[in-house]
């Protein structure tokens, strides 16, 4: 006897959107949606589009954004380069606390400023204890001059997973991890479910509870569609390792802007590059390597 077919899917964006429609149309007519931009609703997924659908997609972001912030965007989507996985490095000895680097990424990555959101926190930890207690320590700390005596601190952002536990529990696949390691978000299919902040755990994840506020003065016109573009409200955003610029040979923000030079960044498939020599040469880390999420973030001494 053959087997009888599985009629069970899986629910899906799409799916759930078709289902949708019908209960979205009575909405409609209550005046319930008239907010929706239903072309975005319906786009397809990132990797799903074809070059026409991709071109078109991109000329349309570009010319939304420059009508709502007054000046001419740039929307790319820059591909993996062959033979890269980038990784990043922080040798914690260097680290001063200045906070430079946050408010670096935040003026690249068009983090809103309020409600405030920074991918990048710096915790600052007491020195002495036999363990750093990171889950208590602080980010909100504001000494008239860093370093403070007595304390170390420790930066914390997307730790760019191997096994990602985020990309795991996402229901509409709208998180991923690319071939160069880098784990990015299509703004267009998340649904705000939170479900990825929930499984992160080093809370590298955040959402947008408002419109983001960002003066059309400090907007950052050089984007990509799977970085640093505006996000829209009710979405969920992360560090890309400023994907807009790594793709194109630069260095993230936070990395050229760091004045000791705590910051590496690099190719771990490259045997010559700084990446691979610290990994070679130091006592490097990597938080909570118990949870097997394999992190391409090390930090060393």
């Amino acid at each position: 006897m053959k087997n009888k077919p599985d009629n069970k899917k899986q629910m899906n964006r799409r799916g759930f959107m078709k289902a949708a429609t019908a209960g979205m149309a009575g909405l409609a007519t209550q005046g319930c949606v008239n907010n929706i931009n239903w072309d975005r609703f319906f786009q397809s997924h990132f990797k799903e589009m074809d070059k026409e659908e991709l071109k078109s997609t991109l000329a349309k972001l570009e010319k939304e954004y420059s009508a709502k912030y007054g000046r001419e965007f740039v929307v790319k989507a820059t591909a993996p380069m062959e033979g890269t996985l980038f990784g990043y490095g922080l040798d914690l000895s260097r680290c001063i606390g200045c906070r430079r680097c946050v408010y670096a990424c935040v003026g690249e990555n068009n983090q809103s400023r309020d409600p405030q959101i920074h991918w990048i926190s710096v915790m600052r930890t007491k020195m002495g204890d036999k363990w750093a207690d990171l889950e208590n320590s602080t980010r909100y700390y504001d000494p008239a001059l860093v370093p403070e005596e007595g304390y170390f601190y420790m930066p914390i952002g997307c730790q760019m997973c191997e096994q990602s536990a985020c990309v795991k529990v996402c229901p509409t696949g709208a998180t991923w991890k690319e071939p160069d390691g880098i784990v990015v978000v299509d703004y267009d299919w998340c649904i705000g479910c939170r479900y990825c902040m929930a499984a992160c755990p080093y809370g590298a994840r955040h959402f947008n509870l408002a419109e983001p506020d960002i003066p059309k003065d400090e907007i950052n016109t050089n984007t990509h569609y799977l970085g640093n573009r505006p996000r829209p409200k009710g979405v969920v955003e992360k560090c890309t390792f400023c994907i807009q610029r790594t793709r194109e040979g630069k260095y993230p923000a936070c990395a050229e802007i760091c004045p000791v030079g705590a910051r590496k960044f690099g190719n771990l498939l490259d045997p010559e590059s700084e990446m691979r020599y610290l990994l070679e040469h130091k006592r490097v880390f990597r938080l909570k390597e118990d949870l097997n999420t394999q992190p391409k973030f090390y930090y060393f001494f």
